[in-house]
Protein backbone atom coordinates (compact mmCIF):
# COMPACT_ATOMS: atom_id res chain seq x y z
CA UNK A 1 0.00 0.00 0.00
CA UNK A 2 1.50 3.90 -0.79
CA UNK A 3 2.07 5.24 1.94
CA UNK A 4 0.45 8.54 1.87
CA UNK A 5 -2.87 6.25 1.64
CA UNK A 6 -1.51 4.45 5.08
CA UNK A 7 -1.25 7.11 6.64
CA UNK A 8 -4.83 8.43 5.41
CA UNK A 9 -6.45 5.44 6.33
CA UNK A 10 -4.31 5.36 10.06
CA UNK A 11 -5.54 9.02 10.36
CA UNK A 12 -9.17 8.33 9.45
CA UNK A 13 -9.64 5.04 12.00
CA UNK A 14 -7.89 7.83 14.55
CA UNK A 15 -10.71 10.25 14.21
CA UNK A 16 -13.43 7.47 13.66
CA UNK A 17 -11.93 6.27 17.11
CA UNK A 18 -11.62 9.94 18.85
CA UNK A 19 -15.28 10.74 17.58
CA UNK A 20 -16.36 7.35 19.17
CA UNK A 21 -14.23 8.23 22.58
CA UNK A 22 -15.71 11.73 23.00
CA UNK A 23 -19.41 11.16 22.42
CA UNK A 24 -18.79 8.40 25.22
CA UNK A 25 -17.11 11.20 27.50
CA UNK A 26 -19.04 13.55 27.02
CA UNK A 27 -21.89 11.01 27.60
CA UNK A 28 -20.05 10.65 30.96
CA UNK A 29 -20.11 14.46 32.06
CA UNK A 30 -23.76 14.28 31.26
CA UNK A 31 -24.70 11.64 33.46
CA UNK A 32 -22.57 12.93 36.13
CA UNK A 33 -24.17 16.32 35.65
CA UNK A 34 -20.64 17.68 35.04
CA UNK A 35 -21.93 19.01 31.00
CA UNK A 36 -21.58 22.61 30.10
CA UNK A 37 -20.10 24.45 27.13
CA UNK A 38 -16.56 24.36 28.57
CA UNK A 39 -17.07 20.33 28.50
CA UNK A 40 -18.15 20.18 24.84
CA UNK A 41 -15.24 22.63 23.39
CA UNK A 42 -12.81 20.70 25.40
CA UNK A 43 -13.92 17.20 23.85
CA UNK A 44 -13.85 18.57 20.77
CA UNK A 45 -10.79 20.41 20.78
CA UNK A 46 -9.19 17.46 22.26
CA UNK A 47 -10.40 15.11 19.74
CA UNK A 48 -9.11 17.31 17.04
CA UNK A 49 -5.51 18.14 18.49
CA UNK A 50 -5.02 13.92 19.47
CA UNK A 51 -6.17 13.51 16.09
CA UNK A 52 -4.18 16.16 14.91
CA UNK A 53 -0.81 14.67 16.78
CA UNK A 54 -1.25 11.24 15.48
CA UNK A 55 -1.52 12.63 11.61
CA UNK A 56 1.80 14.33 12.13
CA UNK A 57 3.61 11.75 13.72
CA UNK A 58 2.64 9.32 10.87
CA UNK A 59 4.01 11.72 8.68
CA UNK A 60 7.31 12.24 10.36
CA UNK A 61 7.60 8.30 10.23
CA UNK A 62 6.78 7.82 6.87
CA UNK A 63 9.41 10.71 5.84
CA UNK A 64 11.89 9.21 8.20
CA UNK A 65 11.32 5.85 6.46
CA UNK A 66 11.91 7.25 3.44
CA UNK A 67 15.21 8.78 3.96
CA UNK A 68 16.03 5.30 5.48
CA UNK A 69 15.26 3.72 2.26
CA UNK A 70 17.95 6.17 0.56
CA UNK A 71 20.71 4.67 3.46
CA UNK A 72 20.35 7.71 5.24
CA UNK A 73 19.35 5.91 8.58
CA UNK A 74 21.19 9.07 10.31
CA UNK A 75 18.44 11.55 9.09
CA UNK A 76 15.73 9.72 9.62
CA UNK A 77 16.35 9.17 13.20
CA UNK A 78 17.16 12.71 13.82
CA UNK A 79 13.80 13.37 11.60
CA UNK A 80 11.72 11.87 14.00
CA UNK A 81 13.37 13.34 17.15
CA UNK A 82 13.09 16.65 15.43
CA UNK A 83 9.04 15.77 14.80
CA UNK A 84 8.20 14.45 18.32
CA UNK A 85 10.16 17.74 19.76
CA UNK A 86 8.11 20.02 17.42
CA UNK A 87 5.09 18.12 18.04
CA UNK A 88 5.43 18.47 21.95
CA UNK A 89 6.43 21.80 21.77
CA UNK A 90 3.43 23.04 19.76
CA UNK A 91 0.95 20.64 21.37
CA UNK A 92 1.70 21.94 25.03
CA UNK A 93 1.63 25.56 23.82
CA UNK A 94 -1.88 24.96 22.30
CA UNK A 95 -3.11 23.16 25.21
CA UNK A 96 -1.94 25.70 27.74
CA UNK A 97 -2.92 28.77 25.74
CA UNK A 98 -6.61 26.72 25.33
CA UNK A 99 -6.54 26.19 29.41
CA UNK A 100 -5.56 29.34 30.11
CA UNK A 101 -8.15 31.36 28.05
CA UNK A 102 -10.87 29.53 30.45
CA UNK A 103 -12.66 28.19 27.26
CA UNK A 104 -11.99 24.47 27.84
CA UNK A 105 -12.61 22.02 30.94
CA UNK A 106 -9.17 20.67 31.54
CA UNK A 107 -10.21 17.04 32.10
CA UNK A 108 -12.23 16.88 28.67
CA UNK A 109 -9.36 18.71 26.99
CA UNK A 110 -6.54 16.48 28.44
CA UNK A 111 -8.63 12.94 28.00
CA UNK A 112 -8.67 12.11 24.03
CA UNK A 113 -4.96 12.40 24.43
CA UNK A 114 -5.10 9.24 26.69
CA UNK A 115 -7.61 7.27 23.80
CA UNK A 116 -4.66 7.36 21.18
CA UNK A 117 -3.25 4.20 22.54
CA UNK A 118 -6.32 1.96 23.25
CA UNK A 119 -7.99 3.19 19.82
CA UNK A 120 -4.75 1.87 17.89
CA UNK A 121 -4.88 -1.50 20.34
CA UNK A 122 -8.51 -1.61 19.28
CA UNK A 123 -7.57 -1.19 15.75
CA UNK A 124 -4.82 -3.72 15.88
CA UNK A 125 -7.46 -6.47 17.67
CA UNK A 126 -9.81 -5.86 14.82
CA UNK A 127 -7.41 -6.30 11.67
CA UNK A 128 -8.63 -8.59 9.35
CA UNK A 129 -5.82 -9.02 7.28
CA UNK A 130 -3.90 -10.17 10.08
CA UNK A 131 -0.66 -8.10 9.11
CA UNK A 132 0.92 -6.19 12.32
CA UNK A 133 1.41 -3.05 12.11
CA UNK A 134 5.00 -0.87 12.01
Amino acid sequence: MDSRKLVLKETAVMAVGQTLCVVAMLGIFALLGQFDSTVLRGGILGGVLATLNHFFLAVGVMMAADKAQGENVRGGKSLVQFSFLLRTVLLFVILFALLKSGLCNIFALLLPLLFTKPILLLDQFFRKDGAVKP
